[in-house]
Parts: C-alpha cells; sequence; structure tokens
C-alpha cells in the first residue's frame, strides 16, 4: 500500500505531492545554507531531493496506469487473465477496477468465442459430410440418382446455405452495422405473411392468428418479419401433433411478463408497449434452458441452425424491446415466446439506425486480432523516439554500489582537495556506471573508459587542481560519448546533456530499485549485513590504531569528522555524488540515441552552390599565408618601419583570431561536405577545393604555433600559453585527419578520431605536468637571458619544485617566499589529498622552506634582497628585464 492510497481524490494527492516537495526543498535549503554549503552543491541537491520525495510518492498513483498499459499490450496480443491490483481510492483506482471488470467480461466473450467457432465448425461439418458421401456414391455409380436420393442432397445444401444465412445476419447485427429503416407497420398481415411461409416450408403446423387487424408497431419490417418466422418456425418444430401455434397481440403500459427470469432490459416501466406472444402446444421450455436456447447453437436438437432465436433477441433488442420466453398461461402447456416493443418509434442513431450498446464480444474480437505473440506495443512517450527505455528492470544492486560510493565521496572528499581521495571515488563512480552499461565490452567504449580513467587518474599524479578537474570534466564528456556510443559531433554533444537530464528522467527506475529493495525479506538482510559490517570495522580500527600510531593518522585523515556542520556539508556532497552518480548508471543502462539530431545533409541543387564559397575561403587562406610568408622574410626591422611593432608584439596580437579561423574551417569543409551531391563528377572538386582549403588551415595552425613560440621567447612560458599551443595542434591533427578520411571515404569516423586524438593529447599534457614544463622552460629561459618572472613561478603548483630548486639559491628562496606551498603556514597534505608530485618533492620542498625561514629570520624578506625585490613583493613588477 502506497503512503496516499487512503486518498480519495487524485487533485488533493498532487497537492500533498506539491507540499511535500516544497517542505523538502524548504528543509534541505535552510540547512545548506546553515552550514555554509556552496550555492553549486545546494541547488541540485535540493532539487533532486524534492523530485525524489515526489516519485516515490506518487509511485502508487502512476502504477496502476503503468500496469493498465502492460496489461493492454498483453491483451492486445490475446492474453486476456492480467488483471490490475491497487489499493487507491481515488480516480485512478476507480479506473482500475473498471479496467479489470473489462477484462473479465473480454475473457468470457473470448472464451464464447471460442465456442463458437468450435461449434459451427462441427455443424458444418456433419452437413457436409453427408453431402460429400451421398455425391460419392452418385457420382460413382455406387447408387442410382433417384429423385429421392437428389432430394436428400439438395436438403442438406439448403441447411447449409440456411445456417450461412443466419451466421452472416448475425454477424452484421452484433457488429451493430444494421441499418433499421422504422416505418409503421401493420402487425396482422406482417404475421400472416410469415405464417403463411413457414407453412410453404413443410413444417405443416396450423397459425393462428388472434387479435385484432388495427394493431401498428413501429419497427423495420425486414427485420421484424426475421423476428416473427424465426419465431414460429421455432414453435412449428417443438408443436405436438395437429396442435396450432396461436399469435396474440395487444398493447399494454407495462406488460404482465416484464421481468420474467432472464428476460433482456426493456422499456421503462409506465411506458406503451406493443407485444407479440407466439404460443406452441410442444413440451415447453424448462426455467433453467430459458435463457440457453437464445445462444448460438443452444437450442435442442429440433431441426434448426440453432441462431435463429439469438438473431430474432438480437433484432429485438435493435428495436429498443425484448424478447424472451415466459411461464404458461395456468392450465395450458407449450411454450411462450413474448416480444415486447415500443409503441412509439426507436431513437434513431447514425445513418437512421437505432443504438443499442455495441455488444462486447466485438470489442473483444478486435483485441485478439493480433497474431498469436505478437504484443502491441504502447503509445510512445514524447522522449521515445529518441530515449527508448530499453531496460527498466529494477537494479537494486547498482543502486547499492551507488550508495556506498556516495559514502566514500561524503567521508573523503569533503574538506579533501582534489587528490588521491578524489581519484578513488570518481573511479569507483566510474565503475559502477561502466559496468551497468551493456556495451561496456566493445572498443569504443573501452577506449573512452580507458582515457578517461587516465585523466581522473591524473589528479593523483599532479599537484594543479584546477588541471587536475579540467581532467575530470574532459574524462566525463569522453566516458559519457562512449557509454551513448557517439558517432556525430552532435551526438557527443547531446551524450553530456543527456547526464543531468538522466538523473531526472531516472527517477521512475530508481523508485522501482529502491522498492525492491525495501520488500520484505530483502531490507533487513541489507541492514544485518551493513550493521555486522560496521561493527566489524569499529573493532579492529580501533584496536590496530591504538596499536600502531601511523595507522592512527591514516585512519584520522579517511574518518570524517562527525560535528553538525560538517555533517550537514558532508550530507550535501554524498547526495550531490550519489545523483551524479545514479544518473550515470542509468544514462549507461538507458542510453539515448544521441545521434538522431544529426541533420540528414540537404543536397545543393547546383555545384556552384557551395564550390564558390570554398574557393572565396581558399583565396582569402592563401593571401594570409603569402602575407606571412611576406613578414618572416622581411625581418624585424621591416616591421618596426611599417608597423611600429616588434615582431614578438606582431605574432601576438591575431593568436586568438587564427584559433577561431581554425576552428571555423572545420565549420565550411562540414557544410560544403553536406551541401555537395552524391553525383561520382562533385566528388573531384569536393576534394580538391576542400583539400586545398584543409592544408591552408593547416599552415594557418602551423602559423599561429609558431608565433606563439616567438612570443613565449619574448615574454616567458606560462600554463594558458601551453595549452592554447596544444589546442590548436591538436586543430591541426584533427583537420589532418579530416583529409585523409576523407579521402578514403570514412568522414563518418572524424568525430570519434577527434574525441579520442583530443582525450589522449589533453592526458598527454596532464601527464607531463604543464607546471613542471613551464617551470623548467622558464628557468632555462632565466639561464640564457636573466629574465625570470617570479610572480608567475611562484603562483605554479608543486609540481614547479624541481625547476625551482635549479634557481640560484636567493631566487629560489624569494619563490618559496612568494608561493602557497613555500610558506610556513601551510597545511602538511594528509593521505586524501595524497599525490605523487606531493610524494616526490617532499625532501627538496622541506630543505626550500628551511632555508627561507632561515633567510627570513636572518635577513628578512628573501625577495627584499633582491634587486627590485620589494615592488615583487608589492604585486607590482617582476624580476625580469623586459616588461609584459
Amino acid at each position: 500500500m502506497s503512503a496516499l492510497s487512503a486518498v480519495t481524490s487524485i487533485k488533493t494527492k498532487l497537492g500533498l505531492l506539491v507540499a511535500a516537495s516544497v517542505v523538502v526543498a524548504a528543509v534541505v535549503g535552510a540547512a545548506g545554507g546553515v552550514a555554509q554549503v556552496s550555492w553549486w552543491i545546494v541547488l541540485p541537491v535540493t532539487v533532486l531531493l524534492a523530485l525524489t520525495v515526489t516519485q516515490l510518492l506518487a509511485a502508487g498513483m502512476v502504477a496502476p496506469l503503468r500496469d493498465m498499459t502492460a496489461a493492454a499490450s498483453a491483451m492486445s496480443a490475446g492474453d486476456l487473465s492480467r488483471r490490475v491490483h491497487t489499493d487507491n481510492t481515488d480516480e485512478v483506482g476507480q479506473l482500475a477496477r473498471a479496467f479489470n471488470r473489462m477484462a473479465e467480461d473480454l475473457a468470457v466473450v473470448d472464451a464464447e468465442r471460442r465456442d463458437l467457432i468450435a461449434t459451427v465448425s462441427h455443424e458444418l461439418r456433419t452437413p457436409v459430410t453427408a453431402m460429400t458421401a451421398q455425391l460419392e456414391n452418385l457420382a460413382d455409380g455406387v447408387v442410382e440418382a433417384t429423385p429421392e436420393r437428389i432430394a436428400q442432397v439438395l436438403s442438406a445444401a439448403e441447411r447449409l446455405g440456411d445456417l450461412v444465412s443466419d451466421l452472416l445476419t448475425l454477424s452484421r447485427l452484433e457488429a451493430g452495422v444494421v441499418d433499421l429503416a422504422v416505418i409503421p407497420v401493420e402487425l396482422k398481415a406482417l404475421v400472416e405473411q410469415c405464417a403463411a411461409e413457414v407453412r410453404r416450408s413443410g413444417r405443416g403446423a396450423e397459425v393462428h392468428v388472434e387479435f385484432d387487424d388495427d394493431l401498428v408497431v413501429h419497427a423495420d419490417p425486414a427485420r421484424l418479419r426475421q423476428v416473427i418466422i424465426n419465431a414460429l418456425d421455432n414453435a412449428a418444430r417443438h408443436t405436438l401433433g395437429d396442435t396450432p401455434v396461436r399469435v396474440l397481440a395487444g398493447t399494454d403500459a407495462s406488460g404482465p411478463d416484464v421481468g420474467q427470469p432472464g428476460a433482456q432490459p426493456g422499456v421503462q416501466p409506465g411506458v406503451q408497449l406493443t407485444w407479440i406472444e407466439v404460443r406452441d402446444g410442444g413440451a415447453g421450455v424448462a426455467s433453467h434452458d430459458r435463457e440457453r436456447v437464445f445462444e448460438r447453437f443452444g437450442t435442442d436438437a429440433g431441426g434448426g441452425t440453432g441462431l435463429g432465436l439469438a438473431i430474432a433477441r438480437w433484432v429485438a433488442t435493435l428495436h429498443g424491446g425484448t424478447l424472451a420466453f415466459v411461464d404458461p398461461v395456468e392450465g395450458e402447456s407449450g411454450a411462450r415466446l413474448r416480444l415486447e416493443l415500443p409503441a412509439l418509434p426507436a431513437t434513431a442513431g447514425q445513418n437512421g439506425a437505432t443504438s443499442p450498446s455495441r455488444p462486447l464480444s466485438v470489442t473483444a474480437q478486435a483485441a485478439t486480432d493480433a497474431p498469436s505473440g505478437r504484443t502491441t506495443a504502447p503509445a510512445p512517450g514524447p522522449l521515445d523516439g529518441i530515449w527508448p527505455s530499453r531496460d527498466d528492470r529494477p537494479r537494486p544492486g547498482l543502486l547499492v554500489a551507488t550508495a556506498l560510493v556516495a559514502l566514500c565521496g561524503a567521508a573523503w572528499m569533503t574538506f579533501h582537495g582534489p587528490g588521491l581521495a578524489w581519484t578513488a571515488v570518481l573511479v569507483a563512480a566510474g565503475a559502477v556506471a561502466w559496468s551497468a552499461s551493456p556495451h561496456r565490452r566493445s572498443p569504443f567504449t573501452l577506449t573512452t573508459s580507458l582515457l578517461a580513467l587516465g585523466l581522473v587518474a591524473v589528479m593523483a599524479w599532479s599537484d594543479n587542481a584546477a588541471l587536475g578537474l579540467m581532467g575530470v570534466i574532459a574524462a566525463s564528456g569522453v566516458f559519457l560519448a562512449g557509454l551513448t556510443r557517439a558517432r556525430t559531433f552532435i551526438g557527443i554533444l547531446v551524450s553530456g546533456l543527456a547526464w543531468p537530464l538522466s538523473s531526472l528522467r531516472g527517477l521512475p527506475w530508481f523508485g522501482r530499485s529502491l522498492g525492491v529493495v525495501g520488500r520484505a525479506g530483502a531490507l533487513p538482510g541489507v541492514a544485518r549485513t551493513v550493521g555486522l559490517s560496521l561493527l566489524a570495522l569499529a573493532v579492529f580500527v580501533a584496536l590496530f590504531a591504538g596499536a600502531d600510531p601511523t595507522f592512527a593518522r591514516w585512519i584520522d585523515a579517511f574518518v570524517p569528522d562527525l560535528s553538525l556542520g560538517d555533517g550537514v556539508l558532508r550530507l550535501f556532497v554524498g547526495g550531490f555524488v550519489f545523483a551524479t552518480t545514479l544518473a550515470a548508471v542509468h544514462l549507461a543502462v538507458n542510453p539515448p540515441d544521441s545521434d538522431v539530431f544529426a541533420r540528414v545533409p540537404v543536397r545543393a541543387a547546383s555545384r556552384w552552390e557551395w564550390l564558390v564559397p570554398v574557393l572565396v575561403v581558399d583565396a582569402v587562406f592563401l593571401l594570409f599565408l603569402a602575407s606571412q610568408i611576406r613578414v618572416v622574410t622581411a625581418g624585424d626591422q621591416w616591421l618596426r618601419e611599417t608597423a611600429g611593432m616588434t615582431y614578438a608584439d606582431y605574432v601576438h596580437q591575431g593568436f586568438g583570431q587564427l584559433v577561431v579561423a581554425t576552428l571555423l574551417t572545420l565549420v565550411v569543409v562540414w557544410a560544403a561536405s553536406r551541401r555537395a551531391s552524391l553525383r561520382p563528377q562533385d566528388r573531384p572538386w569536393m576534394l580538391a577545393s576542400c583539400g586545398l582549403l584543409g592544408l591552408a588551415a593547416i599552415g594557418v595552425v602551423a602559423t599561429a604555433v609558431g608565433r606563439m613560440r616567438v612570443y613565449e621567447d619574448a615574454y616567458g612560458h606560462t600554463v594558458m600559453r601551453l595549452l592554447v599551443t596544444v589546442f590548436e595542434g591538436w586543430l591541426g591533427v584533427v583537420l589532418a585527419s579530416v583529409l585523409l578520411l576523407g579521402l578514403l571515404r570514412r568522414g563518418a569516423w572524424v568525430p570519434r578520431v577527434a574525441l579520442l586524438s583530443g582525450a589522449a593529447a589533453l592526458l598527454t599534457l596532464l601527464l607531463v605536468r604543464p607546471d613542471a614544463v613551464v617551470a623548467q622552460r622558464n628557468v632555462d629561459r632565466f639561464e640564457a637571458t636573466g629574465e625570470l618572472d617570479v610572480l608567475h613561478l611562484s603562483g605554479l603548483s608543486r609540481d614547479a619544485v624541481p625547476a625551482v630548486t635549479r634557481l640560484p639559491e636567493p631566487v629560489a628562496l624569494c619563490v618559496v617566499e612568494l608561493s602557497d606551498w613555500g610558506r610556513g603556514d601551510f597545511a602538511v597534505p594528509t593521505l586524501a589529498d595524497w599525490n605523487l608530485t606531493a610524494t616526490r618533492v617532499d625532501a627538496d620542498l622541506a630543505a626550500l622552506r628551511e632555508n627561507a625561514v632561515r633567510t627570513q629570520g636572518d635577513q628578512g624578506s628573501a625577495c627584499g634582497a633582491l634587486p627590485g625585490g620589494d615592488d615583487v613583493v608589492a604585486g607590482v613588477a617582476t624580476l625580469q628585464l623586459t616588461q609584459q
């Protein structure tokens, strides 16, 4: 039973859901504000918690709808045994109970349909077998073709014709496709015509019409004729001896026999009725058989097809009346078949037909017309075309693993910077998501996962936290592209956007998985396991911590502080890790079709529509390269005279524009490839124009990289300049892959090549430690020119320490004095903050710090002893000969 199952109004439930979500959001937001948690953590955690509460409370509301969708899909394939189970008392619960009643009725009608098919098959087989045997005897000359034998065969054929005619009539009646032409009908004349027809059929029974000539009824004469003929034929076949069949009629306000057991629902009491009774002199119809005789083939062996009375009742229903057997008159024997019709015309429906309730068997037939075993899927949702639910099975194991990762994140990522703890938590989160992917062993997914692992592990390799976070962001993008197996640039972008959306779309899946974990018997087992594990952990950790101080220090680094403020922050961090990890898990289980947004190429009608713009861009690129050749060959003095600047200043001012121009080159090639036609004669033009543009763009890349090299030689090296240079070089690799793959007609590989090469380039850059490379280059430059940007060098991470130790001691001590890692109040890294750089430079850093402290104690500031050092300490100048 759900928490809101007792509420009888769905509007009230929705109001309670909104109220609960608002309360949760307010409480969580207030707690985050008191604990001074950053807003970028508070906001997503608050939203996700509110949505989770809504999902858990709403699970019972939508469960019947989900069950009805599954049951309807099963019913369309012929399975009518599915039912919806719910305790809801609201409108959804009422709908579920109505659905169950409909399913039960359909099951009954389906059983009747199957019985009908079996009975019809039996009824057809008997006369067909007899006819076949007789015709074979006649054809083989076994018997003589006498008129008597021909008459027997003709009689069997007529019986088959009657049966087929009755079946067709009944089918039309049940399908509701019979139109009624209601007109005033003189009842006595119609009955006498029907009696004459019955006599001509050879029944031989006398029919006495015992009512007045002026009785008129509003009905369809053809359909009413069917009812009367069927009734008279049934009576004639069952009457005994020479007992006549009597037909009586009249009008009544309520009909004396209305309400007899088994009678069809008729008109309301007090309405004027016209009734007709057909009485025979036979054995009568027992009370328990009075409804069975109206079923298809429900009559006894009286010589009829077994469908006449069923047809008659349907015609009566179409006229808004009733047809039933009633008790015989006291002192008389035989059956009394009573037809009651409204005296006024029946209400016309569409096309003039009456509109009785359509029989349920038609719906049942339509529901079971699907081929056996074929299931009709429910109507697709708005996102199913691009984000199908491939696997929505509850995954309690993944849920528990995600919760463990969140606990580790709350304990180890809070109050610690990027390092070993962050690496361990993020690797564990990625491992859970990777294990959930059905494509985890595909080459592309494996490659992206390994690259993501390397980018995350950089945090335990390098000391630069900013670059470590850049690696984490890049790892997330690469990893998600692998999970969704994106193939286009748009698909790669969509895979990244789908990650936060997955935390919302996966809430129903999360609710189902949580329901499995919380079932009776499952939760106690999990609770016992967790409790025993925590008990064992606490006992043995306490013992070993008391036995060894190093072990105790390690435990202090990993055991979280359980104070109130810190506890709130840990809850937020743990919730954030849980939500993001679970979103990645759901994305792995149900990845969207990330390439569905890739538009179909729109081919140009004429070659010149795309060729002329590309050739124009080619000309501009070639003109630019010519200008660069002129500048390089003219020399620095020519630039001073013509542009009034040195070559170093000249190359710096246009670097950003060259990067943008390189990016736009890729856009131009992409647009041209989508506009160019697929005709063989256009391919050489495409290769020539775009190939020339690609080669020119590679020349621009070389120019940009060369410009940056000159600028760095003039003004020093920085991490940003190194990153931009690597980025421009990667663009050159992408351009080269576009040319090569385009030549090989493998252009679809370009997005993945660009993704993997970019991730590999960034991983390589982070592994060589940009801070260390920049520090080494600046020290080399200092040794060659005597120029050094001390402020920039001191702002690098501990990766720069090996290069700093190469500087003269006064300069090195100045760098240590200005740096964060060289100050005396700098915290000693704990195990959670550990990285390989800290271990490798620990001894050198300790020596530098001791010398810096000694220098400050002996002669004041280490920077003050250098020329211009006081300005350096004030942050207004640097130790370099050429100012930036």
